[in-house]
């Protein structure tokens, strides 16, 4: 595809409550949206950094830089969406910039040529099963009132952030309170192998899995908590690619692995990863950053292949935002529709988006 340019968008939008995890709260979600402009067509890629180096070593002002100095130059004036992995494959690290940069052209490509993202991803499904994501909050009464509150909204599978001091407890009043619903946690590598015997006390309540216990580089570790404990071990931080995911599986350091395109570099080698996991027999599913409609309609694109078997964090909109940047995602009975329409399927409102950019810069090609 023939590009003109990129436009690097950055946008505030509040959400409808505080969402902290032991990386710290988030009020407000920070975003760096990418359009590209070409002959044909124009796509929109969101990147999913946050505003400080929590999560990941990338966030919103390091991806801007890294895009206008770097990545952007480096596709020249003609590209395909294939082409921008091995375009950019000389720079280091930085997968969430390179992702929201390689959904922009994939989207516009797809688009000029009339194809939605989920055919061209190989979805089986017109509708994926939704899970809602609770954060760390300040009382066990107030965490079971959330919970009962999304159970009621019809979300099929609850998954609670935990750290040390939070933990078993919430865990236990949850299961206790509303039976056996699904239920998993995350821990986002807040724990160390020396508390596995505390960990193994979240084994009698059958839990889908343990989300990232340990630090993302402790293959090992999580292979030996693994054996330790009777809970899957779910990978999220430490797959960063499929090549990562097939060695983790190789340790037995995982049984389960959350495919974030974002942290793994887009959604081409987000579906290399999902094919390297039906492969092995592991079942994978789809998590969530705090995206907008934009990221939202890619994701519930991708969680409809095949290989994920386990609800995802593809909420609706309104559980993260009042109003959010494209038509809303609503639930229906426990599930979203995939987009149909070509492309990622939805586009930014304009005048919503206007209200919540706060700055733009426009890079020609």
């Amino acid at each position: 595809m023939k590009l003109t340019g990129v436009e690097l968008r950055r946008i505030s939008l509040p959400l409808v409550s505080p969402f902290r995890t032991s990386f710290g709260t988030e009020t407000t979600r920070d975003a760096l949206l990418v359009r590209v402009v070409g002959t044909e067509a124009e796509g929109w890629g969101e990147c999913v950094a946050m505003s400080g180096p929590l999560y990941s070593s990338e966030y919103v002002d390091g991806a801007i830089d890294v895009l206008r100095r770097f990545f952007v130059p480096a596709l020249g004036g003609s590209v395909s969406a294939v082409g921008v992995a091995p375009a950019l494959a000389r720079f280091h690290g930085h997968r969430m910039a390179k992702a929201a940069l390689e959904t922009a052209v994939l989207d516009a490509e797809l688009r000029a040529e009339g194809r939605p993202l989920a055919r061209e991803l190989g979805a089986v499904h017109d509708r994926v099963p939704c899970g809602v994501s609770v954060g760390i909050m300040d009382s066990i009464g107030e965490l079971l009132d959330a919970v009962g509150g999304y159970l009621d909204e019809g979300y099929l599978r609850i998954k609670l952030k935990i750290q040390p001091g939070w933990d078993v407890e919430p865990v236990a009043a949850v299961r206790e309170r509303f039976g056996d619903v699904l239920l998993q946690v995350d821990a986002n590598t807040a724990y160390a192998v020396s508390d596995a015997r505390h960990l193994a006390r979240l084994d009698p309540f059958e839990l889908l899995l343990i989300e990232q216990p340990l630090d993302e580089e402790d293959i090992l570790g999580h292979a030996e908590l693994a054996r330790l404990i009777k809970t899957p071990v779910c990978l999220d931080e430490s797959i960063t690619s499929a090549r990562s995911a097939a060695a983790a599986i190789s340790l037995g350091a995982c049984s389960i692995i959350n495919v974030k395109p974002g942290r793994v570099g887009g959604y081409l080698e987000s579906r290399r990863i999902h094919d390297v996991c039906v492969a092995h027999g592991i079942p994978v599913w789809c998590g969530g950053m705090l995206e907008t409609g934009l990221g939202r309609a890619a994701n519930v694109a991708l969680a409809a292949l095949p290989g994920f078997t386990l609800p995802g964090d593809t909420s609706a909109s309104s559980r993260y935002y009042r109003t959010d940047i494209t038509t809303p995602f609503t639930l229906d009975a426990g599930h979203l529709p995939v987009p149909t329409t070509p492309g990622i399927g939805v586009v930014p409102l304009p005048d919503v988006l206007a209200e919540v950019t706060t700055s733009t810069e426009w890079l020609p090609l």
